[in-house]
């Protein structure tokens, strides 16, 4: 295998496999997931496929539709994989993306369809995660910290400066925390809320999953972040403990979209269709990747969070999704807000 390291982009090229390649040619693709995910794949899509070479490029998912935003008059990008389902979503609404089912797409588990379905099948839901966060036990009990167990125990003043949590604008993690607090408390009394807690927040990070890997290392105490990413944390043996709000909490449907005007359309079928086969989910807890696939019979690491043991919300990705929607919550953050952290 030879890796050819470029500068955003990441081309990777794979010696023959026993499996065939359905197509020949190139593919650009923008991963939204963690980059280790992303390489892991990329890497198992081109020894499955050696005669498609894939150049990816790792960007947030609020970052991946503001580049498919920026493009749309002359699409550079081909498929969309990974990423927070909102804005997939407000992607699919715009027009960005376009229309295709999957001959695999029976295979998914229903909320992935739904995903699918409400999204005029433009998008496709390829795995989920509950919201949640992650701290770090030791510097808790130095600090004779409680450990927080629900939303409101992070406004504790004891947290000041002792929490991090992602941009909106630039995070699918922290679009979803906003809409998440929305759909929970009521929008005036969410940003009542994200008022209180900015106290406690050190810094927003403009990465998803960044504020529960600064909590491994030490550089602050909690991380509000997918669970999934927290877990991971705990795997790789970091003193980080994984909590799901008790009030409940609302989730992310990872999602995957293929660009409209894709300069290589057939490739990024063969992606897509790839993405959704449980062979190919089942290689991403390797990347110790802790989010439940889509597909019904793919492997779940035994490390994934449960959505049966979560209090989980009857999240509304149509409306959180609808780019008025983002438009007008993100306004709002910034006013309300982001200001006042700059």
């Amino acid at each position: 295998m030879r890796y050819t390291l470029l500068t955003p982009v990441l081309t990777l090229c794979c010696s023959l496999s026993p499996f065939a390649a359905s197509a020949a040619g190139n593919l650009n693709m923008i991963c939204s997931a963690d980059v280790v995910v992303c390489e892991q794949m990329t890497r198992v899509f081109s020894q499955t496929h050696p005669d498609i070479k894939v150049s990816m490029v790792r960007l947030s998912a609020g970052e991946a539709y503001a580049r498919l935003r920026s493009e749309a008059r002359n699409p550079r990008t081909d498929i969309w994989w990974a990423g927070t389902g909102d804005p997939h979503m407000q992607a699919a609404e715009e027009g960005l993306t376009q229309v295709y089912k999957s001959p695999l797409l029976t295979q998914q588990h229903d909320w992935a369809q739904k995903q699918a379905e409400i999204s005029g099948y433009r998008t496709v839901g390829i795995y989920a995660g509950a919201l949640g966060w992650g701290y770090n036990s030791k510097l808790l009990a130095e600090k004779k910290l409680k450990a927080p167990a629900c939303w409101k125990d992070l406004l504790d003043p004891g947290f000041k400066g002792e929490i991090q949590i992602a941009n909106p604008n630039s995070s699918g993690t922290a679009y979803n925390t906003l809409a998440t607090l929305v759909q929970i408390m009521g929008e005036d009394q969410a940003f009542a809320y994200l008022k209180k807690l900015n106290a406690n927040i050190s810094q927003y990070t403009k990465s998803g999953s960044a504020p529960v890997k600064a909590a491994a290392r030490g550089e602050t105490t909690v991380g509000i972040v997918f669970m999934h990413d927290a877990v991971a944390m705990e795997v790789e043996g970091f003193p980080i403990k994984t909590v799901a709000p008790c009030e409940g909490t609302g989730y992310e449907i990872g999602s995957m979209s293929i660009v409209k005007g894709a300069r290589n359309l057939p490739s990024a079928k063969v992606w897509y269709d790839w993405a959704l086969s449980a062979e190919a989910q089942s290689h991403m807890k390797e990347a110790k990747s802790f989010q439940l696939p889509s597909n019904t019979k793919a492997e779940i690491s035994e490390y994934a969070p449960r959505f049966e043991k979560i209090k989980l919300i009857d999240y509304d990705f149509k409306t959180y999704g609808d780019s008025a929607k983002r438009k007008a919550l993100l306004g709002r953050w910034d006013k309300e807000i982001g200001s006042s952290a700059e």
